[in-house]
Formats: C-alpha cells, sequence, structure tokens
C-alpha cells in the first residue's frame, strides 16, 4: 500500500536484529536495526542486553535523552559520576537523566552473567541541557495487578515511584490468556518479546519480536501457553532525533 510517510512503522510483529557491543556485549536490538531502521519517537531505541561475567561497560559519558534500565536475570553493578553506586538485581529498574552529560558504567554483579532491557528515551529540545540525574526502583516498589489472564508490573506509569522527563508508560506483563494493551490517544508505543509465544492483534508473536503502534488505540495481547512482553509507549516530541554514539541531539 502506497503511504506519503517516508519512515512507516511495519505493519506487523518484526524480528529483532543481533548487535554486539564494542566492549563484548551481546543484545538484541527491536530498533533502530537493518529490519526496522527508524527511532520511534520519542524513544531512541530499545534492546535487550546479555553481559557475560568478563564483559560490561567500562566509565563512558551521556548527553541529551534518558535511560530506562529493567533488569530481567542476575545484578549489575551501576556507578556513575554523580557518585551514585548501586547493584540492581531481577526485577529492579533504574532512571537516568543524562541531561547536559553524565559518565556511568555497567558490570555483572557477583561475578555472574545478568540480563536486562535498556531503553533510550529523546529528551526534547528545551530539556537538553538538563541537569543530569539518577533514580531507582526495588523491584517490590513497582506496582502489579492481576487480571484475568495477565500480570502486569508498571515500570514508568501510575504508581511507579520513577518518573521521567517525557510522559510515557511501560509494562511488564506476563500473559497465560489474553490482555488489551491500550495506548493514550496521539501516543507511540512498541511491544517487545522476552519470553514465550503468542499473538499480536493476531499475528504470530515470539521471544525477541517488536511491534511498532502509532496509529492504534488499543493492542490484543493472547497466548496459548505463556508469553511475557514489554509494552512500552510514550507521547512524541515532534523533533527529529539524531543520535550520534552514546550522545542524542
Amino acid at each position: 500500500m502506497a503511504t506519503d510517510d517516508p519512515n512507516p512503522t511495519p505493519e506487523g510483529p518484526i524480528p529483532g536484529g543481533r548487535v554486539r557491543h564494542g566492549t563484548g556485549v551481546d543484545a538484541t536490538r527491536a530498533f533502530p536495526t537493518n529490519a526496522y531502521p527508524d527511532h520511534l519517537d520519542p524513544f531512541v531505541l530499545f534492546e535487550r542486553f546479555y553481559i557475560d561475567p568478563d564483559a560490561g561497560f567500562p566509565m563512558h559519558p551521556h548527553r541529551g535523552f534518558e535511560i530506562v534500565t529493567y533488569m530481567l536475570e542476575g545484578g549489575m553493578d551501576h556507578e556513575d559520576s554523580l557518585g551514585v553506586s548501586n547493584t540492581a538485581r531481577a526485577g529492579d529498574a533504574m532512571h537516568i537523566t543524562t541531561g547536559e552529560g553524565i559518565r556511568h558504567s555497567e558490570f555483572p554483579a557477583d561475578g555472574a552473567a545478568c540480563s536486562g532491557l535498556q531503553l533510550w528515551v529523546n529528551l526534547p529540545r528545551s530539556e537538553k541541557d538538563a541537569d543530569p540525574d539518577y533514580a531507582d526502583a526495588a523491584a517490590a516498589e513497582l506496582p502489579t495487578a492481576e487480571y484475568e489472564g495477565a500480570t502486569v508490573t508498571t515500570v514508568v506509569g501510575e504508581g511507579s515511584p520513577l518518573e521521567t522527563h517525557t510522559p510515557l508508560t511501560y509494562r511488564d506483563v506476563e500473559l497465560t490468556d489474553g490482555w488489551t494493551w491500550t495506548i493514550p490517544d496521539g501516543w507511540t508505543g512498541f511491544c517487545f518479546g522476552v519470553s514465550g509465544s503468542g499473538t499480536v492483534d493476531g499475528r504470530e508473536f515470539e521471544t525477541g519480536d517488536v511491534r511498532a503502534v502509532s496509529d492504534a488505540a488499543s493492542v490484543d495481547l493472547r497466548t496459548d501457553d505463556e508469553l511475557r512482553v514489554v509494552a512500552v509507549a510514550g507521547r512524541p516530541h515532534g523533533d527529529p532525533i539524531e543520535q550520534r554514539g552514546p550522545v542524542v541531539f
């Protein structure tokens, strides 16, 4: 079907791309990838990372965006130029406003491998020079709701102690049947397969798949077995996203 949008959102789920970071860290990236080479305003990138015991990210700089890290397995040691030192374990989350500039390091804790999810969120032009900041939340602080067919944990959004400059919702959804994901009008979103398999809007959806959404008010998630996804949506800024490595202009 013809479209006037130079960067159309893929209509159905697509597999994430494999990324090998220079520090020896492997990741499954939702976007940007060869299959989906664009950013998804207000989101710069999203990936699941896997860090072996002898790998990690030494102290490095970031500027111009926000980072939300959500741990799935193991623990990760974080240190930064603000003087913060914290170990995030499975179910814990961290939020960093890089703003005018911050340096941090990320290494697996306790000599064991770890895995988690990392989201980069663009800052609007007016907040690119915001003061850098850090916050974290333990798993017990993130609100969890039980529905018929799904358990939903809010990582960012109503009830979570983590607040972002960009209005967004970030949910960890564990399905045993079905759940309808409702997206605020005018927002952009995506869901990413963490484990298991099922369907998204009737199309097959597996671990590592991503479904980007830019024009739907709701998304139907279902499984005949088990499916775990993260569902993220945010209000677009309408600003061009120009990423140069660790900096977003």
